[in-house]
């Protein structure tokens, strides 16, 4: 009888060990995630090629990514590289696709962070750099500094040997009929409340305005993890306003154990540090991945703002939460599937 009894506990183990290998084995490994905004994304409002164009767009910033990533090179690499391809498409809110300001200009800024080293760079309200990512791993890595801004950072890009381009280079006819929609309803608003002090001061921008901003997570062959985030900014911003997406810790953050990067109403993403909130709550409260993004952006729910994130944690389970109506996404395995999401 014993030694049936043995037999017995000794099968039974083996077969739930193989069930539990089995279910492992189905489980995907991300190694790159993307974004292209968060924001009032109606479903009825999105033609079959508007959403075909996006997720042209999507997979060719992944594959550029992951090529990368399959030929051994950094996670770094994988972010520029994916970022680089967003910047040169005119459907994002980034690099060629950047919306105007109230003055009518194109104020862009980018930020990049090594989980590795946790060294980071960053760059903002430059109009002249065509890639701002690029920009911003040349702060990294090329000075001692973290964040360069305006012509400062445009010369320190020269003299790096990136490319310059013209304002005109952002001209976009599409961003520009929308800042004009703004400005009319802008001056109607004012002259029916010309007592308001403050109408001038305020922008008239809504959810749909906030759309566009690009980032990417990525893990590498060797195990570290890198984020990176890039903008036009919002649509109608005066006085210089520089969001989330240059600021290390709110729109971006990496360390050894998760790689964030954020789009929405950046203010309230810097109010919460959203990106190292993310990171927060998985060392301190020991949260997984999807947990500590749903609730920093339950928090930013709860503040008043909007947005999403993405985040890729050390194992390759990766978390794409947002409040609003839609955000274009999508991921890569490390054998190099796709998958593409709005809703």
């Amino acid at each position: 009888m014993i030694q049936y009894a043995c037999v017995f506990i000794v099968v039974f183990t083996t077969g739930l060990c193989s069930r539990v290998q089995a279910q492992e084995a189905k489980k995907e490994k991300y190694v790159l995630v993307v974004h292209g905004g968060a924001g009032a994304i109606a479903r009825d409002k999105i033609t079959p090629d508007q959403e075909k164009a996006y997720k042209a767009a999507v997979t060719q910033a992944l594959q550029a990514g992951y090529q990368q990533i399959k030929q051994g090179k950094t996670s770094l690499d994988a972010v520029v590289s994916a970022i680089e391809t967003m910047e040169n498409n005119p459907i994002f809110n980034a690099g060629k696709g950047a919306v105007f300001t109230n003055e009518g200009k194109n104020e862009l800024d980018a930020s990049i962070m090594d989980g590795a080293t946790r060294k980071a760079g960053a760059v903002a309200g430059v109009t002249t750099i065509k890639n701002p990512i690029k920009a911003a791993r040349m702060v990294m890595d090329k000075s001692n500094h973290v964040m360069l801004a305006g012509k400062g950072a445009e010369e320190f890009a020269e003299q790096m040997g990136l490319e310059i381009v013209p304002a005109s280079y952002f001209f976009t006819e599409h961003r520009w009929k929308r800042i004009q929609e703004l400005l009319k309803e802008e001056s109607n608003k004012i002259e029916l409340d010309h007592d308001n002090k403050q109408s001038s001061l305020l922008s008239n921008t809504t959810d749909r305005d906030k759309i566009g901003t690009v980032g990417a997570v990525a893990l590498d062959k060797q195990g570290n993890l890198a984020a990176g985030t890039s903008t036009g900014g919002m649509t109608n911003k005066k006085f210089g306003r520089i969001g989330d997406s240059p600021i290390i810790g709110s729109g971006n953050y990496a360390n050894h154990e998760v790689a964030v990067s954020c789009t929405g109403w950046g203010e309230f993403f810097m109010r919460t540090v959203a990106a190292y909130n993310v990171a927060s709550r998985m060392n301190l409260l020991n949260k997984s991945v999807n947990e500590a993004s749903e609730d920093t952006i339950d928090e930013i729910g709860d503040m008043g703002g909007t947005g999403g994130l993405i985040a890729l944690d050390k194992n390759g389970n990766y978390a794409a939460p947002y409040n609003t109506s839609g955000m274009y996404r999508g991921m890569i395995t490390e054998n190099g599937t796709v998958e593409f999401y709005i809703y």
